[in-house]
C-alpha cells in the first residue's frame, strides 16, 4: 500500500464521485497520499473530490528548506524594527500586515488573531532574511503545477473540454500567486470573546498548498456543518480547493470552508503557517 487511510465520521457527505447522498452516519476515508506512488494522481484527485482537501507525503519540496524558512520568519516576527521597516504597501498589498489590520472573515465579528507577511513574485522581500523563502516559493509553485495537471486528468471529459486552457498553464508566471507567512501569537488574556485565530472562510484562488504548520489548529467543514481536524504533520503538505477551481470546473470540485481554532486555555504557544495561494494570470 502506498497511501494511508484515516477514518473520520462525516454525516450525509455530499461530495462523492457519483454525487450520491447518504442518510444517517457514514464513514469517509481521508487520504494521506504518497506523492511517489503509482496511483497518487487518482488518489489525490479522489480525496479533493470527496473531502475538498488532500494531504501529501513524500512530496518533492525540500523539508530541510521548509524548516529553515520557518526559522527565518520566527526571527522576523520577533523583531519589531524589521516589521516596521516592511510595513504593508496599501497599493501593492505586499509586506507586513500587523494584527491591527488583520482580515475579518465574511460573517465574522472580530479580526483574525494573526499577523502576516505577503510575498509576491515582484514584491518586497526582507533583505535581512535569507533567500530560502523564495526558493520554497519556487518549489511549491512547481508542485502546484503538477497537482493541477493531476486534477485536470481526472475531470469528466465534458468539463475538461470547457477549460480555456490547461489548469497548470493558468498559473504559469502569474504575478498574483501569493506566499503568505502567518504568525498566530500566543493567546493573551485580552482576547475578545468569540475571536479566533482564523474564522471560517473559503479561499478565492485555484488551489492552496500549505506546508505542515508548527502546531495543529486547522479544521475543515463538512456538508452538514461539522468540523474535522486536518493533519498538519511536519512532513506533509495539505492542499485545498478554492473558489476559482470550483468555478472553472462547474462545481465538480467544491471550494473548502476551513478555519484555525484557538489552542487550549493553558496553551501559550505561537503558531506559524505558510500557505501558497495559487492564482491564475
Amino acid at each position: 500500500m502506498h497511501f494511508r487511510l484515516e477514518k473520520i465520521k462525516f454525516f450525509r457527505w455530499d461530495f462523492f464521485l457519483n454525487s450520491s447522498r447518504y442518510s444517517g452516519e457514514s464513514i469517509v476515508n481521508v487520504l494521506k497520499v504518497d506523492y511517489t506512488a503509482e496511483n497518487a494522481s487518482a488518489e489525490f484527485a479522489r480525496s479533493l473530490r470527496e473531502t475538498g482537501f488532500g494531504v501529501l507525503y513524500n512530496h518533492p519540496v525540500d523539508q530541510k528548506l521548509i524548516d529553515e524558512v520557518y526559522a527565518d520568519w520566527k526571527r522576523f516576527f520577533a523583531d519589531d524594527d524589521l516589521k516596521a521597516k516592511y510595513m504593508r504597501d496599501p497599493e501593492k498589498q505586499d509586506g507586513y500586515f500587523p494584527p491591527s489590520i488583520s482580515e475579518v472573515a465574511v460573517g465574522a465579528k472580530h479580526k483574525d488573531l494573526k499577523e502576516f507577511y505577503h510575498i509576491y513574485p515582484d514584491g518586497r522581500f526582507p533583505e535581512e532574511l535569507s533567500q530560502k523563502s523564495l526558493e520554497m516559493y519556487r518549489q511549491l509553485s512547481e508542485l502546484a503545477q503538477t497537482l493541477l495537471k493531476w486534477i485536470e486528468a481526472h475531470l469528466p471529459t465534458e468539463i475538461a473540454e470547457k477549460l480555456s486552457m490547461p489548469l497548470g498553464k493558468m498559473i504559469e508566471d502569474s504575478p498574483q500567486t501569493l506566499l503568505r507567512i502567518i504568525h498566530y501569537p500566543p493567546m493573551g488574556e485580552d482576547v475578545p470573546a468569540g475571536a479566533v485565530r482564523a474564522a471560517a472562510h473559503g479561499d478565492i484562488n485555484l488551489l492552496t498548498a500549505l506546508v505542515g504548520a508548527t502546531t495543529s489548529g486547522l479544521q475543515v467543514k463538512d456538508a452538514e456543518g461539522n468540523w474535522h481536524d486536518v493533519p498538519c504533520d511536519r512532513e506533509s503538505i495539505a492542499v485545498n480547493i478554492g473558489d476559482m477551481l470550483q468555478k472553472c470546473t462547474d462545481g465538480y470540485y467544491q471550494s473548502t470552508i476551513h478555519r484555525v481554532v484557538n489552542p487550549e486555555a493553558n496553551d501559550r504557544s505561537a503558531r506559524l503557517s505558510m500557505p501558497l495561494f495559487l492564482h491564475p494570470r
